[in-house]
């Protein structure tokens, strides 16, 4: 598959807001339909994911109550339902350097976060339900 690049953001989101919900508002909001994205910054609290390929579902496996560094937050954005859809990892750092990681989830609180975001053209590419793994898969 190729693609073009398309239009590049380069911003930050605003304090206390969800990380994202924010990454999923800027991306409706300005139609990215495809693209990949990077976030440095902070938060003041963080939820974070694992897939249990047995059970076929993802849990909440970390869950800190704490300031935190990102590390790195890093991802892609797709169609799911037509709407634009955004798949994340996060790597969070505390005081003393131990890191945390895992699918971001709703629930990691921004202190301060700066985004990198590339818009990519020339395909679309929708989740759907992967038989197999049970996950939502590019189609």
């Amino acid at each position: 598959m190729s693609v073009k690049e398309g239009r590049i953001f380069i911003g930050r989101f605003p304090y206390k807001a969800d990380l994202l919900n924010a990454l999923n508002d800027f991306c409706g909001k300005n139609n990215i339909r495809l693209g990949v994205f990077s976030v440095i910054g902070a938060v003041v609290c963080a939820k974070m994911g694992y897939y249990k390929q047995q059970e076929q579902q993802y849990v909440e496996c970390v869950s800190l109550e704490k300031k935190l560094e990102i590390v790195s937050c890093l991802g892609n954005i797709s169609l799911k339902e037509n709407k634009p859809f955004v798949h994340a990892h996060i790597t969070l750092a505390d005081l003393k350097g131990q890191c945390y990681g895992g699918h971001l989830m709703p629930g990691t609180i921004i202190f301060a976060a700066e985004y990198y975001i590339k818009e990519l053209t020339g395909l679309e590419l929708q989740r759907g339900l992967d038989q197999e793994t049970g996950l939502s898969l590019w189609i």
